[in-house]
């Protein structure tokens, strides 16, 4: 069964409160999402994502930010650390592959014991040199076949223990030198480049579940963020070759302008399946139900698909694939 509002939702905190319980009821988004406001202990967790299930009445896609370094959302001393994954890559050298995919069987399998079952993950964006920091170390390499391979193996890793990827974000974030949580970016590489480059991992992911959105603008498409392009999601759509569910970036960013009903309206008008919010505020999550409406016959197509690849996980000996992880990074690669 899939929800009927095109959304996905966080919530304010640690326990589900009765106002967000009969919001979720009656909106009954596609999904929700995690941060660490709301974690305190695994069996706490435990509780709220299903509790968040028990809301809608369905066994929802509850998803996260784990990639590891800055952006992990459960950490120590629950959940194991783990360094950046651009850290991790120039670690493992031409082991790279393997060891990105063992930390991604080892993350999913964390994940699935609290009950998330999506990863925000592989980020398919190329380094730069003028990469923006926030975003640089949480990239794989700077060129197109290593981003490509890792990111493959990353995903690949999720699917095999139950856990959908989510890859981003589309169509390539690695030339913003903004940080979009702050500011918009405007990337003015011509469009042969682009295609070239920092499109060119999303087209070999374009099979994946799901995928994200980039708040930058491509000056050489169009004056529009990414996100709220109706050009860009045509590249992302017939260029890239992308037909799964497309997310928006976080519609909090503050690349984006206008009110949050007005960038959820813009976003669901470009062509995004789903408005992502994950501040957890109840009134602003009202606003965006409002904008954001039902999900499309093309939407739960893709819903449905991707959801169909969620599956209980392969059994795997976690203990050995830590010590797999450890024996190619060497002792302290995680907490």
């Amino acid at each position: 069964m899939i929800g009927q509002g095109a959304a996905i939702f966080g919530c304010e905190g640690t326990v589900l409160s009765a106002a967000e319980r009969d919001f979720f009821r009656d909106y009954d988004p596609f999904g929700f999402i995690i941060f660490a406001r709301n974690v305190d202990t695994v069996e706490q967790l435990q509780r709220l994502t299903a509790d968040l299930r028990d809301a809608v009445g369905r066994d929802a896609p509850i998803l996260i930010d784990q990639e590891g370094g800055r952006v992990q959302r459960l950490r120590a001393p629950q959940w194991r650390e783990w360094a950046p994954p651009l850290d991790t890559v120039q670690r493992a050298g031409a082991k790279a592959e393997k060891a990105m995919a063992l930390q991604a069987m080892i993350i999913a399998s964390e994940l699935r014991t609290v009950g998330i079952d999506a990863n925000c993950a592989p980020v398919a964006d190329i380094a730069g040199r003028m990469t923006h920091p926030f975003l640089r170390n949480r990239c794989y390499g700077d060129d197109v076949q290593t981003v490509t391979t890792i990111a493959r193996a990353v995903a690949e890793a999720y699917l095999q223990m139950g856990v959908l990827p989510v890859v981003k974000h589309m169509p390539g974030h690695g030339r913003s030198v903004n940080d979009t949580h702050h500011d918009l970016p405007t990337v003015t590489t011509d469009q042969a480049t682009l295609r070239q480059t920092d499109f060119a991992p999303f087209r070999a992911l374009a099979d994946l579940p799901m995928a994200m959105t980039a708040h930058i603008v491509f000056s050489a498409y169009d004056t529009l963020p990414a996100t709220q392009s109706p050009a860009m999601i045509k590249v992302i759509r017939d260029d890239i070759g992308f037909n799964g569910l497309l997310m928006t970036d976080d519609l909090n960013m503050q690349a984006l302008s206008g009110t949050l009903a007005e960038r959820t309206a813009r976003s669901m008008r470009a062509g995004c399946d789903i408005a992502l919010h994950c501040k957890g505020d109840l009134p602003e999550m009202v606003a965006v139900a409002d904008a954001a409406g039902a999900m499309t016959d093309a939407t739960r197509k893709r819903a449905k698909a991707a959801l169909a690849l969620r599956h209980a996980p392969k059994s795997f000996d976690i203990a050995q694939l830590e010590a797999e992880f450890s024996a190619l990074l060497g002792e302290g690669a995680h907490g």
